[in-house]
């Protein structure tokens, strides 16, 4: 089972931008397969539409990283482990440049790079960005587009809805096109992953929930006939399982261990990241809980 971590990116540890490269460099030596980063543009004191099903924006939220600058520390300070994100929103983007940082970032890596992408759902989010929430899903899918003309094609051009991109010469490639894997579960969002991505990005809260049957397998084998229905070959179709431990406790090591046990006897997924935003204080605290969760799987 490959095990990954989210980098200290955001709440207490977020202040100390510094370690970032410290903490790459050590959660590899102890094992570490991926280090990842999420996405957010603003913690809203009063959101319209509160995170994972609150009235609010969790406390770590208000002192937050930007995931391109920690993925090129990773990149650079690590040797072996894949770097990805959980997830950025995609829509916010133009694809010009995100296709340019993408590629930057493969590149940095010598092709380590998972892009997790979305469609983002945060209305004060897209507000402040200046994009119309109503148009991210149409937006998302010509981004889609236009990076895969970037990553592919020398010269490449793109004329669609939004956006204009002249024939532009593209001589600069990633090592290898770079996996897009991508999140959701609505009808319309599986129906994406199985017509465009490498693979899906479930998830499960542990202690409270962990059904790896509804929350994975299930909507797995759906996503994957859904692909055959489009023609494509659905054993190509991989899934990366998020584990967020939402409650901080003293168990978190063991909760973790356990779900992580019981996604590899009772689903396909061969690799989980773990997120622990909520668990640690400092990038040494981060560490420990880290050592811990790679010990005890």
């Amino acid at each position: 089972m490959k095990i990954g971590f989210t980098l200290p990116q955001t709440g207490a540890v977020a202040k100390q931008a510094r370690q970032v490269a410290r903490y790459s460099r050590e959660a590899e030596q102890l094992g570490a397969a991926s280090l990842w980063v999420i996405d957010r543009a603003l913690a809203p004191v009063e959101p319209k539409v509160g995170y994972n099903g609150a009235d609010t924006f969790p406390a770590e939220f208000d002192a937050i990283l930007d995931p391109f600058a920690l993925l090129a520390v990773a990149a650079s300070a690590t040797e072996r482990v894949a770097i990805g994100s959980n997830i950025l929103n995609t829509p916010w983007y133009s694809p010009v440049l995100l296709a340019r940082t993408l590629t930057t970032l493969d590149l940095l890596s010598d092709g380590r790079l998972i892009p997790g992408l979305g469609v983002g759902w945060s209305p004060d989010e897209f507000e402040a960005i200046g994009v119309p929430m109503t148009e991210r899903g149409a937006r998302f899918d010509e981004i889609l587009d236009v990076l895969d003309e970037l990553w592919t094609a020398d010269p490449a051009a793109h004329s669609g809805k939004f956006w204009q991109i002249p024939a532009t010469r593209s001589a600069l490639k990633p090592v290898r096109k770079p996996p897009v894997y991508l999140a959701g579960f609505s009808p319309s969002a599986m129906r994406r992953v199985a017509r465009r991505a490498a693979g899906w990005l479930p998830a499960v809260v542990p202690p409270h929930m962990t059904d790896l049957d509804s929350a994975v397998t299930k909507p797995l084998a759906t996503i994957r006939e859904l692909a055959a229905e489009a023609g494509r070959d659905p054993s190509e179709l991989d899934a990366i399982l998020r584990i967020y431990p939402t409650e901080r406790s003293s168990e978190v090591v063991a909760q973790v261990a356990d779900t992580i046990k019981r996604v590899e006897q009772e689903t396909e997924v061969r690799h989980v990241l773990v997120d622990l935003m909520y668990q640690a204080d400092d990038v040494d605290d981060l560490l420990g809980l880290v050592e811990g969760v790679l010990k005890a799987s």
